[in-house]
């Protein structure tokens, strides 16, 4: 007997199509576009070894796989040593996740950060997964597909190149337990035969239903099975997601089994006679023979078809993005029933002629050289066929890469790429993107700030030596390494970058108008434009200048015989000075003596006049003296003046208050303390001619009373609603 290696010149393959209710096994070649087919063996389970997939009893499933084996040797002479498997649709697990997330740079989004958007996706949906599952199983990514893209809320058919403020995904992502996998390679290993290639039975069945120059159309493959009906959506070339409902030809049995009164299996034969017969014969379980019609079964299977068809298409178009595919490939014997593609069409809407069942139709690329089978060549022999031609693809297969010296087994889908292996060994998605320092939040006149950090540096990677990217592609056996990306630089930024803080105002010093830039307290503090703000530092952007500060931008020296006079009041140094306020620094004798003759109010300043013959300033270093002609004498100097004629003796406390009123500069005089309605007194507002409107009044931003005190600097609005 020659093996499978002495064959080399056909390169045989043997694939085995491992199922809940039986083992199908195929031997054969290809030959140019065709697939020989040399000999097939059908082997049921003899106890429920399988359910719904998955492999319960390795032991008996390996010992029916080596059953088929044998058989299969002793048709071709060949010793089989490799063989090609494919993992059933029902046993993957399909997660639909959303994720979002909000960039507050308003930046362009590129395909990179579109990338990273659907990984932090598809790594929600695992969590998810495992979560719902609460399992230590390995599970293998196998494919994904993004439903809807969401930009600020509205649905977008693309992200890339839009200013992204908010954006979200809908998602789709199938896993394959790890425990699958395992199983049925350690079933085919009791039987001596080791792994080549392992493919997914939708993909499978898809390489036979659905000839490639098809693939690039938006179709669906509808495996029926027993337990589950497997779906998969191709576009563009490739199988982009895929689903599995808990519904199928064994719940279509179970309805003729109750009408019947038949036991699983001849309901189960019932069903298949009457795809392809007028009238079936069968005997119930009370011993009477009995004919049911082809078209009485339909009637009685009707309203579970409709119910199967419904919720296939729900989940297909939920596959596909919320709307129909173009056309619809049913496979599997629980397809094969009276009324199921009929009714499939009418629920998707689209022409019956576009959803059909694929048979023997489809396999005018498949020769099959042994005449003599007795296998059917019917739809249920689509996937068997599919594992042999999908050996040929060199795709679809689980592979071993190093990643960082680490051996990672991964599910190959044909596109897989260096972001695949990082993920499957668990290597943090974050660490293959830059990543930003820390930002900078703060607060400028109550409204919160942010200021960006900086982005690191990206992951180096390197693929067999060789620079590489997250999208580049891989092979089995390829070579890993990626350096972590790093964390840029935190925000930082001065008060000077505040745009408020680089705003001006205008006012007259000395007769001369002057551009004065605004200042601002951090955190209670005066600060200047070379502060570094920190985080949750509260800034105020002040809307005046002090008058000290106003005289150390000119240059000015304030020295204690300096007058300085605001809007024509005399002022102190922390005076504050509004925009277009008049303001005026005098010093020396000339000052002293003209504040002397005109009594200007000041801010809280008493005055005491007396009819007395001298006067000198509160420090005692000024000494004005009267002379015999009645003029005045400063210090003894030989500067004089007439002294003003004398004032009634009294004593007046008075302050003057500055405030912005609607804006505009205005200055309250005559009172040591003022209220809110004292505004009234020097603003230009009639308040007896409301014409049925309502006045409102704000301090500083709030509802005032009437009679509460106000302060320098305050702001105050008065107008008609």
């Amino acid at each position: 007997m020659e093996t499978m290696a002495k064959q080399s010149d056909k390169n045989v393959v043997f694939g085995l199509d491992i199922g809940t209710r039986s083992v199908v096994g195929t031997v054969g070649y290809m030959e140019g576009e065709i697939f020989n087919v040399l000999a097939q063996n059908v082997q049921k389970h003899e106890t429920r070894a399988m359910l719904d997939g998955q492999i319960h009893d390795i032991g008996k499933v390996g010992a029916t796989i080596r059953v088929v084996k044998e058989n299969l040797e002793k048709m071709t002479g060949i010793e089989l040593t490799d063989v090609c498997i494919a993992a059933a649709g029902r046993v993957l697990r399909t997660v639909k996740t959303n994720y979002e997330e909000e960039f507050t740079d308003n930046r362009e989004m590129t395909q990179e950060e579109i990338y990273n958007l659907e990984s932090k996706a598809v790594e929600k949906a695992y969590q998810e997964f495992l979560e719902q599952n609460q399992s230590d199983m390995k599970f293998y990514l196998v494919g994904y597909s993004v439903m809807h893209y969401y930009l600020d809320d509205y649905q977008i058919a693309n992200l890339e190149g839009h200013n992204a403020g908010r954006v979200a995904l809908d998602l789709i992502a199938t896993f394959l337990p790890d425990d699958c996998v395992d199983g049925l390679y350690k079933a085919c290993e009791r039987a001596n035969l080791q792994v080549a290639n392992m493919t997914l039975e939708p993909i499978a069945a898809m390489m036979v239903a659905i000839p490639p120059q098809f693939r690039m159309l938006n179709l669906a493959l509808v495996d029926v099975g027993a337990g589950t009906s497997d779906i998969c959506i191709t576009d563009d070339g490739t199988i982009t997601s895929y689903g599995m409902l808990p519904i199928a030809g064994d719940s279509i049995t179970e309805i003729i089994a109750q009408h019947c009164l038949v036991d699983f299996n001849t309901a189960d034969q019932i069903k298949i006679d009457a795809s392809h017969m007028d009238t079936v014969k069968y005997i119930d379980i009370m011993g009477l023979e009995k004919t049911i019609t082809a078209k009485e079964v339909a009637k009685i299977i009707k309203p579970l078809v409709d119910k199967m068809s419904k919720m296939v298409t729900q989940q297909i178009k939920q596959l596909n993005g919320n709307k129909p595919v173009s056309a619809v490939f049913v496979v599997g014997g629980g397809g094969c029933v009276p009324g199921y593609t009929k009714a499939l069409a009418k629920e998707m809407k689209i022409p019956e002629e576009r959803v059909a069942l694929r048979g023997e139709e489809v396999m005018k690329s498949i020769r099959f050289l042994d005449e003599n089978s007795d296998v059917e060549r019917d739809s249920l022999m689509v996937t068997p066929l599919g594992i042999c031609v999908s050996f040929y693809e060199q795709s679809n297969n689980f592979v071993f890469v190093s990643f960082n010296g680490q051996q990672t087994k991964i599910y190959d889908n044909g596109k897989l790429a260096i972001v695949d292996a990082a993920m499957q060994a668990d290597f943090p998605n974050e660490d293959l993107f830059p990543k930003r320092g820390a930002e900078l939040r703060f607060t400028v006149n109550g409204q919160e700030r942010m200021v960006r950090g900086e982005p690191g540096e990206s992951a180096i990677i390197t693929l067999n030596g060789s620079p590489a990217d997250i999208h580049t592609k891989i092979h089995a056996n390829d070579i890993i390494e990626v350096t972590s990306s790093t964390v840029g630089k935190e925000g930082k930024s001065e008060l000077s970058d505040v745009p408020e803080f680089k705003g001006t105002f205008n006012i007259s010093v000395d007769g001369k108008t002057i551009e004065v830039p605004r200042t601002a307290e951090v955190n209670g503090e005066v600060q200047t434009g070379f502060y570094d703000i920190k985080s949750g530092d509260d800034i105020k952007i002040l809307d005046y200048e002090t008058a000290e500060q106003i005289a150390r931008l000119l240059d000015i020296d304030l020295t204690e015989d300096t007058v300085i006079t605001v809007n024509n009041e005399v002022a102190g140094a922390d005076t504050p000075v509004y925009e277009n306020f008049k303001v005026e620094f005098k010093s020396g004798k000339d000052a002293v003596m003209e504040y002397y003759q005109n009594f200007p109010d000041a801010d809280m300043v008493a005055i005491e006049q007396e009819n007395e013959e001298s006067a000198y300033d509160a420090d005692g270093d000024l000494d004005v003296v009267e002379n015999e002609d009645g003029s005045i004498s400063i210090n003894g100097g030989e500067n004089t003046q007439k002294k003003p004629a004398p004032m009634p003796s009294r004593r007046v406390i008075t302050r003057d208050l500055h405030v912005l009123v609607n804006n505009e500069p205005v200055t309250l005089h005559g009172k040591s303390d003022y209220i809110f309605v004292d505004i009234f007194d020097v603003i230009d507002f009639d308040l007896s001619k409301p014409n049925g409107r309502s006045i409102v009044t704000t301090l500083n931003g709030g509802t005032p009373d009437y009679m509460q005190a106000i302060k320098e600097g305050d702001k105050i609005e008065v107008y008609w609603k």
